[in-house]
């Protein structure tokens, strides 16, 4: 079986989260859709809210499971036995970011890294400014999967 990890803060879960996580579905036979607890992070949402509504959102897509997690991304991939953790980038910035983190992963534990560039359209959407939308009482409907209730 070739499972995977996507792992994110998800607050909100976007457009660009779904388009990541349906390329991800044509490769891997199961994608767990991991929610990190950052401390460092304020949040919109509460933990629990986040996995709820990605939950409810994928009931009837059999290959997601949707977990919270409060380790190293890493360990958390070792402990449900996903092999590759997926990350979407954005920008040469998401990149370079994202390749110092893949090879120290791989040297500890092995585990790749498979990174997929946003599609063109959306390499505008972030949680950041979905969240900065919703506190000015927004219509972010445009920015996230439509059948996500938030």
């Amino acid at each position: 079986m070739r499972r995977a990890i996507f792992p994110g803060t998800f607050d909100p879960f976007t457009i660009g989260h779904y388009s990541v996580v349906t390329r991800t579905l044509t490769f891997m036979d199961e994608v767990i859709i991991g929610i990190g607890i950052n401390e460092n992070k304020n949040t919109y949402f509460p933990i629990e809210k986040r996995v709820d509504m990605i939950q409810k959102f994928y009931k009837n897509e059999p290959r997601i499971k949707v977990m919270s997690y409060d380790c190293l991304t890493v360990d958390f991939a070792q402990q449900v036995g996903a092999r590759f953790i997926v990350r979407g980038i954005r920008t040469v910035k998401d990149f370079e970011y994202e390749e110092t983190i893949a090879d120290i992963n791989r040297k500890l534990t092995g585990i790749e890294t498979i990174l997929l560039f946003t599609e063109p359209e959306l390499t505008c959407v972030s949680s950041t400014t979905v969240r900065e939308l919703l506190s000015y009482d927004k219509d972010i409907s445009m920015f996230i999967p439509k059948g996500m209730e938030i």
